[in-house]
Protein backbone atom coordinates (compact mmCIF):
# COMPACT_ATOMS: atom_id res chain seq x y z
CA UNK A 1 0.00 0.00 0.00
CA UNK A 2 1.74 3.17 -0.76
CA UNK A 3 1.97 5.77 1.62
CA UNK A 4 -0.39 8.86 1.36
CA UNK A 5 0.00 12.50 0.80
CA UNK A 6 -0.30 14.73 4.02
CA UNK A 7 -3.61 15.73 1.83
CA UNK A 8 -4.96 12.65 1.46
CA UNK A 9 -4.66 11.85 5.31
CA UNK A 10 -6.59 15.01 6.01
CA UNK A 11 -9.75 14.31 3.79
CA UNK A 12 -9.92 10.96 5.02
CA UNK A 13 -9.21 9.63 1.79
CA UNK A 14 -8.40 6.07 2.76
CA UNK A 15 -9.85 5.70 6.21
CA UNK A 16 -7.66 3.16 7.38
CA UNK A 17 -4.51 4.73 7.24
CA UNK A 18 -6.20 7.62 8.46
CA UNK A 19 -7.57 6.08 11.53
CA UNK A 20 -3.83 4.82 12.08
CA UNK A 21 -2.35 7.92 12.16
CA UNK A 22 -4.92 9.85 13.72
CA UNK A 23 -5.34 7.46 16.02
CA UNK A 24 -1.37 7.34 16.99
CA UNK A 25 -1.25 11.49 17.21
CA UNK A 26 -4.12 10.76 19.88
CA UNK A 27 -2.32 8.42 21.61
CA UNK A 28 0.32 10.25 21.71
CA UNK A 29 -0.60 13.11 22.97
CA UNK A 30 -3.13 11.97 25.58
CA UNK A 31 0.20 10.01 26.56
CA UNK A 32 1.99 13.18 27.25
CA UNK A 33 -0.61 14.90 29.26
CA UNK A 34 -0.16 11.94 31.40
CA UNK A 35 3.40 11.30 31.56
CA UNK A 36 6.34 12.98 30.94
CA UNK A 37 8.09 13.07 27.43
CA UNK A 38 11.20 11.31 29.03
CA UNK A 39 9.02 8.28 30.25
CA UNK A 40 6.67 8.44 26.92
CA UNK A 41 9.95 8.51 24.96
CA UNK A 42 11.28 5.58 26.93
CA UNK A 43 7.85 3.91 26.90
CA UNK A 44 7.77 4.32 22.88
CA UNK A 45 10.77 2.72 22.55
CA UNK A 46 10.47 -0.31 25.24
CA UNK A 47 7.29 -1.18 22.81
CA UNK A 48 9.62 -0.83 19.78
CA UNK A 49 12.20 -3.08 21.08
CA UNK A 50 9.54 -5.48 22.18
CA UNK A 51 7.77 -6.09 18.71
CA UNK A 52 11.39 -5.98 17.02
CA UNK A 53 13.23 -8.44 19.31
CA UNK A 54 9.74 -10.73 19.84
CA UNK A 55 9.92 -10.87 15.80
CA UNK A 56 13.84 -11.85 15.30
CA UNK A 57 13.10 -14.39 17.90
CA UNK A 58 10.23 -15.67 16.39
CA UNK A 59 11.99 -15.93 13.05
CA UNK A 60 15.03 -17.57 14.04
CA UNK A 61 12.84 -20.27 16.03
CA UNK A 62 10.90 -21.04 13.22
CA UNK A 63 14.10 -20.80 10.55
CA UNK A 64 16.02 -23.55 13.19
CA UNK A 65 12.60 -25.25 12.99
CA UNK A 66 11.97 -25.53 9.32
CA UNK A 67 15.53 -26.28 8.83
CA UNK A 68 15.87 -22.95 6.38
CA UNK A 69 17.93 -20.34 5.54
CA UNK A 70 15.92 -16.74 5.34
CA UNK A 71 18.83 -14.97 7.18
CA UNK A 72 17.65 -11.87 9.11
CA UNK A 73 14.18 -10.66 9.23
CA UNK A 74 15.25 -7.29 8.87
CA UNK A 75 17.78 -7.73 6.45
CA UNK A 76 16.11 -5.22 3.66
CA UNK A 77 15.51 -2.55 6.05
CA UNK A 78 19.26 -2.79 7.79
CA UNK A 79 20.54 -2.15 4.16
CA UNK A 80 18.70 0.72 3.69
CA UNK A 81 20.65 3.87 3.06
CA UNK A 82 19.64 5.99 5.92
CA UNK A 83 22.50 8.91 5.73
CA UNK A 84 21.83 12.41 4.40
CA UNK A 85 23.98 13.59 2.18
CA UNK A 86 25.94 17.09 2.15
CA UNK A 87 23.33 18.44 -0.48
CA UNK A 88 20.37 17.45 1.19
CA UNK A 89 21.58 18.76 4.55
CA UNK A 90 22.87 21.96 3.14
CA UNK A 91 19.30 22.01 1.69
CA UNK A 92 17.92 21.87 4.87
CA UNK A 93 19.78 24.17 6.40
CA UNK A 94 18.71 27.06 3.68
CA UNK A 95 15.68 26.36 4.03
CA UNK A 96 16.13 27.29 7.94
CA UNK A 97 18.23 29.94 7.76
CA UNK A 98 15.43 31.47 5.47
CA UNK A 99 12.74 30.79 7.89
CA UNK A 100 14.69 31.63 10.86
CA UNK A 101 15.69 35.29 8.96
CA UNK A 102 12.27 36.10 7.57
CA UNK A 103 10.76 35.61 11.12
CA UNK A 104 13.61 37.83 12.68
CA UNK A 105 12.81 40.25 10.51
CA UNK A 106 9.43 40.40 10.47
CA UNK A 107 9.36 40.26 14.58
CA UNK A 108 11.98 43.70 14.29
CA UNK A 109 9.35 45.03 12.23
CA UNK A 110 6.44 44.76 14.83
CA UNK A 111 8.73 45.70 17.45
CA UNK A 112 10.29 48.80 15.99
CA UNK A 113 6.67 49.60 15.04
CA UNK A 114 7.47 50.14 11.26
CA UNK A 115 3.97 50.19 10.84
CA UNK A 116 1.44 51.11 13.47
CA UNK A 117 -1.72 49.40 12.30
CA UNK A 118 0.50 45.91 12.08
CA UNK A 119 2.15 46.48 15.27
CA UNK A 120 -0.98 46.94 17.22
CA UNK A 121 -2.69 43.93 15.42
CA UNK A 122 0.56 42.16 16.93
CA UNK A 123 -0.55 43.40 20.34
CA UNK A 124 -3.68 42.44 19.77
CA UNK A 125 -3.01 39.03 19.41
CA UNK A 126 -0.17 38.38 21.89
CA UNK A 127 -2.93 39.92 24.26
CA UNK A 128 -5.22 37.67 23.13
CA UNK A 129 -2.79 34.84 23.76
CA UNK A 130 -2.24 35.91 26.77
CA UNK A 131 -5.98 34.40 27.93
CA UNK A 132 -5.41 31.13 25.60
CA UNK A 133 -2.59 30.91 27.72
CA UNK A 134 -4.31 30.95 31.38
CA UNK A 135 -7.28 28.69 29.78
CA UNK A 136 -4.75 25.75 28.19
CA UNK A 137 -1.50 24.73 28.53
CA UNK A 138 0.70 24.07 25.00
CA UNK A 139 -0.28 20.31 24.75
CA UNK A 140 -3.86 20.95 25.06
CA UNK A 141 -3.25 23.50 22.21
CA UNK A 142 -1.30 20.64 20.25
CA UNK A 143 -3.85 17.99 21.14
CA UNK A 144 -7.31 20.65 19.90
CA UNK A 145 -4.68 21.44 16.51
CA UNK A 146 -4.32 17.87 15.81
CA UNK A 147 -8.26 17.11 15.97
CA UNK A 148 -8.81 20.29 14.31
CA UNK A 149 -6.43 19.19 11.20
CA UNK A 150 -8.81 15.72 10.96
CA UNK A 151 -11.77 16.97 11.25
CA UNK A 152 -12.11 20.54 9.87
CA UNK A 153 -11.00 19.89 6.18
CA UNK A 154 -13.86 17.14 5.96
CA UNK A 155 -16.36 19.23 7.52
CA UNK A 156 -15.50 22.15 5.28
CA UNK A 157 -15.51 19.82 2.33
CA UNK A 158 -19.44 18.35 3.27
CA UNK A 159 -20.49 22.29 3.86
CA UNK A 160 -18.05 24.64 1.67
CA UNK A 161 -21.26 26.93 0.62
CA UNK A 162 -22.47 27.33 3.85
CA UNK A 163 -19.03 27.96 5.55
CA UNK A 164 -17.87 30.04 2.79
CA UNK A 165 -21.21 32.00 3.22
CA UNK A 166 -20.36 32.69 6.66
CA UNK A 167 -16.53 33.46 6.44
CA UNK A 168 -17.60 36.31 3.90
CA UNK A 169 -20.03 37.91 6.25
CA UNK A 170 -17.45 37.52 9.40
CA UNK A 171 -14.49 38.91 6.77
CA UNK A 172 -16.50 41.83 5.97
CA UNK A 173 -17.87 42.76 9.46
CA UNK A 174 -13.55 42.38 10.59
CA UNK A 175 -12.84 44.85 7.73
CA UNK A 176 -15.68 47.20 8.68
CA UNK A 177 -14.04 47.48 11.88
CA UNK A 178 -10.47 47.89 11.10
CA UNK A 179 -11.35 50.59 8.76
CA UNK A 180 -13.29 52.27 11.95
CA UNK A 181 -10.34 51.59 13.91
CA UNK A 182 -7.89 53.12 11.22
CA UNK A 183 -9.49 56.11 10.38
CA UNK A 184 -9.28 56.81 14.71
CA UNK A 185 -6.01 56.46 14.92
CA UNK A 186 -3.54 59.14 13.93
CA UNK A 187 -0.93 57.84 12.11
CA UNK A 188 -2.26 54.57 10.90
CA UNK A 189 -3.45 54.87 7.26
CA UNK A 190 -2.35 53.23 5.00
CA UNK A 191 0.05 54.64 2.42
CA UNK A 192 -0.17 53.47 -0.91
CA UNK A 193 2.82 51.36 -1.52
Amino acid sequence: VPFLTAIDLLYWRDIKQTGIVFGSFLLLLFSLTQFSVVSVVAYLALAALSATISFRIYKSVLQAVQKTDEGHPFKAYLELEITLSQEQIQKYTDCLQFYVNSTLKELRRLFLVQDLVDSLKFAVLMWLLTYVGALFNGLTLLLMAVVSMFTLPVVYVKHQAQVDQYLGLVRTHINAVVAKIQAKIPGAKRHAE
